[in-house]
């Protein structure tokens, strides 16, 4: 009988739990809390509390062939960098597709998460939940959490003296949907992060003025990169990810700083960071030295005081008649509904082994998926993570499968046991040194921030994810079996159907989905044909600089993979 496995949650990463549970022949049951899927991404006029929100001019900051789950692209004819609305019509396919919406109950709030009596010996749990009205229990085998954390703002009116006397309106982004709603008026917003970019130069088309407001400042990439290439795609590459962890730290910075200072000096426009390039991660705000240059968005340094009708900033400068005050300053995140202990907090941390798993936990049958803070799309980390996930429910359900190994294959790698194809988790000291040599990695490297413990570089992670569930690509192999694809694997965008080429869950049609990839990026944005002049071609040869790099790079590949 198939493994009965709670969904919390059908967002980004709900959705590809219920696929997952699927492919590894478990029994999927989502609750989603609102009428429809989409979390994050589903606009809704009105902030309702317990739920995600965005606003009604939200683009996404990744791009398509760089978020798509590994299985299923995204269509070529869809803009690089979508609309919220786009990014709906994707899940809607992707659900419908793969017949996952028969499996979700709507309206359904989980109200508690609690262990079984005999927990120690089924890894069970007691799932309470709410449905118009009424409450109803059941048991599962397993848990997978994907609530994300984006839902409790995080709200930090105490660190902002004369905040109670100030008599204009006082909000988090959370609540903001429309520039319409503030027209003609003075906003102060507080906070630079994407969210806080996004809103000050969506608000100032309509304002009078736009305040923004910064205790740090920030690195400001465009989406848009070289030859017109999304920056994800010019940047997440094996080749480049290789690069930036052979070169020293200081020329890495040097050279992006250099970089992003060549479109807009970052201190004549207010903005330059206390911080290097790589020490925390930068914002995408295409559009935030255009609306500096033009004076619709005058850079604040950090708020010392309200006033009553008005605000004094740390650098003495005040300005008054402000009517919102909007704060940009993120989010919480906790799990109230699951039993006290089971995830256990340390110092605003909650430690999980790779981002997924408690390791106190004596059974693992739970598991969150989305936790993190990638520098890229969340999308195919969430589908990695319950790849693994379902897997190692999968092995922890089967009776004895530890002691029994027969004639299976046993292997051991980074501190996990595969046992005729199944997965276990390592011992809990090992994870905790995991955990703890991560949490010193990020303190180490980057400047302090709420969410420090959280964040990850994309290419590394995703690897170090498929590395666990056995589908990282083989790059030795690939280069003397398919050098064609090997070529693009390391020096493309390291696009999520890499992870679909080789081992359980093997697409057929990851290799062309990689090969054709560069023909996607081009086909959203060349919608007008245009004819070449005679003799005004370039060469395509590449260049002796570019072979000889290549070669550099393919010796590199055979010391770091062999």
């Amino acid at each position: 009988m198939a493994k009965k496995v709670a969904v919390i949650g059908a967002g980004a990463s709900g959705l590809t739990a219920i696929k997952c549970c699927l492919d590894e022949g478990l029994q999927p049951t989502c609750f989603e809390r609102s009428e429809d899927i989409g979390g994050l991404w589903r606009f809704q006029e009105h902030d309702i509390g317990g739920q995600a929100s965005i606003y009604k001019s939200l683009t996404i900051n990744t791009s398509k062939e760089m978020m798509s789950y590994s299985d299923f692209l995204i269509p070529e004819e869809y803009p690089n960098y979508m609309h919220h609305s786009k990014v709906m019509e994707y899940f809607r396919m992707y659900a419908n597709h793969f017949d996952l919406l028969r499996h979700i109950c709507f309206k359904a709030c989980v109200c508690s998460i609690r262990k079984r009596p005999d927990f120690l010996i089924t890894g069970q749990w007691d799932v309470v939940t709410e449905q118009y009205g009424k409450q109803e229990s059941a048991i599962f085998d397993a848990i997978l959490v994907c609530t994300g954390h984006h839902i409790d703002p995080y709200f930090p009116l105490d660190l902002f003296p004369g905040v109670k006397k100030f008599k204009g309106k006082i909000m988090h982004s959370r609540e903001y949907k429309h520039s319409e709603n503030f027209r003609d008026q003075r906003i102060l917003v507080i906070g630079l992060g994407n969210s806080g970019a996004d809103i000050a130069v969506d608000l100032s088309h309509v304002t009078k003025q736009i305040f923004l407001s910064t205790r740090t400042g920030t690195w400001v990439v465009n989406r848009v990169s070289d030859d017109g290439y999304p920056l994800d795609v010019v940047h997440f590459t094996r080749f480049k990810n290789l690069l930036r962890h052979m070169l020293p730290r200081a020329l890495v910075n040097l050279w992006g700083e250099k970089k992003l200072n060549m479109r807009f000096n970052h201190e004549n426009y207010g903005l330059k960071p206390q911080h290097r390039f790589l020490s925390r991660y930068p914002i995408a705000a295409d559009d935030l030295p255009n609306a500096i240059i033009a004076g619709r968005v005058l850079m604040k340094p950090n708020v010392k005081e309200f006033t009553e009708r008005g605000v004094i900033f740390e650098d003495g400068s005040r300005e008054e008649n402000i009517d919102v005050a909007i704060f940009a300053t993120g989010y919480n995140y906790a799990f109230p509904f699951i039993e006290e202990g089971v995830i256990k907090t340390r110092d605003n941390q909650i430690p999980l082994y790779k981002f997924v798993f408690s390791p106190h936990l004596e059974k693992p049958t739970l598991a969150i998926i989305g936790l993190l803070q990638p520098l890229g799309a969340i999308m195919p980390i969430s589908e990695l993570q319950a790849r693994w996930a379902t897997r190692i429910f999968k092995a922890a359900q089967e009776k004895g499968v530890v002691e029994q190994f027969g004639n299976g294959l046993r292997m051991e790698s980074h501190g996990e046991r595969r046992i005729k194809g199944l997965l276990k988790l390592p011992s809990e000291d090992e994870m905790m040194a995991d955990i703890t040599e991560k949490i010193k990695y990020n303190e180490k490297r980057y400047v302090p921030s709420q969410h420090i413990s959280l964040q990850v570089q994309y290419v590394d992670h995703m690897d170090e994810l498929a590395s666990l569930s056995g589908v990282k690509p083989s790059l030795l192999s690939l280069f003397l079996m398919d050098p064609k694809l090997a070529w693009e694997v390391f020096f493309g965008p390291c696009s999520p159907a890499q992870f679909r080429l080789t081992g359980p869950g093997k697409w057929e049609g990851a290799r062309n989905a990689i090969l054709t990839q560069r023909e996607r990026i081009v086909k959203a944005t060349k919608t007008r044909g245009l004819q070449t002049c005679v003799g005004t071609s370039l060469p395509s040869a590449p260049c002796f600089l570019i072979k000889v790099l290549g070669c550099f790079a393919l010796f590199a590949i055979m010391v770091a993979y062999l």
